[in-house]
């Protein structure tokens, strides 16, 4: 059983609350859309970073091998 879009984008909400969360994808392959207050003061590979400590298992499982990730704060988003 591989994990779905679904299944990352609750994961995902549950972990950073506050967060709009969007996951497309499937097969193993995802993109990530997030826009939060978490964000803010954080370089990309930090934000990067603090995602991927979510996602590391299912990474490491092979139930993930592709991500592509959008992480902005909400002045970011509307600029």
């Amino acid at each position: 059983m591989s994990i779905g879009a679904q299944e990352i984008n609750e994961l995902l909400v549950a972990a950073l609350p506050g967060c709009q969360i969007n996951v497309e994808g499937g097969g193993g392959k995802f993109q990530l859309a997030a826009i939060g207050t978490v964000f803010s003061g954080l370089g990309q590979v930090k934000r990067q970073q603090l995602i991927y400590q979510y996602l590391n298992e299912y990474i490491a499982s092979g139930e993930i091998h592709a991500i592509s990730m959008k992480l902005h704060t909400p002045e970011e988003a509307v600029s």
